[in-house]
């Protein structure tokens, strides 16, 4: 027994001797790569998918649940975590470097700033949250509804677009309803009708996906937005899956409210989000979680930031996650996604077997495809891509298959995605 004991000791040290990170630390992971110019552009996103350190042979189609951060991103946050904490001592509270250990308690100005120019809106307007479920009660907790007041959803919610809303309904009283979306949606007005159908003078809140996750339809939400506003309704959009995947602009959707995440289609890391107030009903919204600034009047984004201390490390990535997106530019960018993303409905649309369930409307469409094989449910096709193909998208349900596509994916793995496919008719 002492000889075991001594060999499973010295097994336990000889393990702690292992580098836990096997990531590229070596590697220069900056940004001038991104500034490089190519004739042929599929050059171009060729040298971008090396600045991920995703594995070779193998093929990520799941952005719409989590997008995997460029190795540039997580340079910065290893840094940022090693030295820090080496450097601890040095942080004097009183010279504003304390947000390098906290994150809570600041504003973040520089980053908001950023952030403010991709959604064009004033960074007062903005705050930092951990994702799109936090922004949702922010602003749901922060509503004064009382009973009897309506509360509009959709029946093609997200959990993190839902929950608030149903939670309130029961807590205070409020009534809960949905609309029924056309399914699948390639008529916004169709989309609009089913919507303010449901409307009636007691509707006091329309929250509704401005992309709906499952299919990944963009929703016509500038014009729901402007009718709700015409009859006094406060709108807030489920932005999850639209800042970094499609052009967001606020303003010019007219929305009262907007969320989202960031860890999706910006690639930044896990706790990353966003929420947008219109500064005109800000201060109708009462803070959710309350420290130092929760009164704070004149920065109503920083008031709603006071969340006490956090993971630093992560805001640094996701500042390098934006300054990422900057460099290779939000029209390249987003054109990018939306090219790949048609490039695949086009090569899905001709099978007989295939049902489409995503808008093949294009202008209600981006990066996400859902489809269904006939015959075959969701995992089981999930499971042949990768057996055959080493590709893996994500099922949804029993019989669905949520395809999304991005900048480090290629047309070359699309078309060995659409002959697994084929080979299932």
């Amino acid at each position: 027994m002492t000889k075991r004991r001594s060999f499973l000791r010295t097994a336990a040290l000889g393990a702690l001797s292992v580098p836990l990170i096997s990531f590229d630390t070596k590697k220069d992971w900056s940004l001038d790569p991104l500034r490089s110019l190519y004739k042929d552009s599929e050059d171009y996103w060729a040298m971008i998918r090396k600045q991920f350190p995703l594995k070779e042979g193998q093929t990520y189609f799941n952005n719409g649940t989590m997008g995997p951060s460029p190795g540039y991103v997580l340079d910065k946050m290893m840094y940022h975590m090693m030295h820090w904490n080496k450097e601890a001592a040095i942080v004097d509270y009183k010279d504003g470097s304390g947000p390098e250990l906290l994150t809570g308690y600041f504003p973040y100005e520089d980053l908001r700033k950023k952030l403010s120019a991709i959604i064009n809106c004033d960074h007062r307007e903005l705050s930092l949250t951990q994702n799109a479920t936090f922004g949702m009660n922010f602003v749901g907790m922060g509503l004064d509804l009382t009973t009897g007041d309506e509360l509009l959803n959709t029946n093609q919610e997200h959990g993190g677009g839902y929950a608030a809303w149903q939670l309130l309904a029961k807590r205070k009283g409020c009534i809960y309803k949905q609309a029924t979306m056309p399914m699948p949606a390639n008529d916004p007005q169709e989309v609009f009708n089913a919507i303010f159908k449901e409307v009636t003078p007691k509707t006091r809140v329309i929250a509704i996906p401005h992309m709906v996750s499952i299919y990944g339809t963009v929703m016509p939400v500038k014009a729901v937005c402007e009718e709700a506003r015409r009859r006094g309704i406060f709108t807030i959009l489920d932005g999850a899956q639209c800042v970094g995947h499609i052009d967001v602009d606020v303003k010019a959707i007219g929305c009262d409210a907007y969320y989202s995440s960031l860890h999706k289609w910006m690639l930044a890391p896990a706790g990353s989000g966003l929420l947008y107030i219109n500064k005109d009903v800000a201060g109708d919204i009462w803070s959710t979680i309350a420290s130092y600034q929760w009164e704070n009047q004149e920065d109503h984004g920083f008031r709603l930031m006071q969340n006490g201390t956090g993971n630093p490390a992560v805001l640094a990535g996701y500042d390098a996650a934006v300054d990422f997106f900057n460099t290779v530019g939000k029209e390249r960018w987003i054109g990018r996604i939306k090219e790949l993303g048609s490039y695949l409905r086009n090569g899905l649309k001709d099978m007989s077997h295939v049902k489409i369930m995503s808008s093949t409307n294009e202008d209600m469409a981006a990066g996400i495809t859902t489809y269904s094989v006939n015959g075959i449910s969701g995992p089981a096709v999930q499971k042949t891509m990768w057996e055959k193909e080493r590709l893996q998208p994500r099922s949804v349900g029993e019989e669905l298959v949520r395809h999304s596509v991005h900048i480090y994916n290629s047309k070359a793995e699309i078309d060995r995605a659409i002959e697994v496919i084929q080979s299932l008719a």
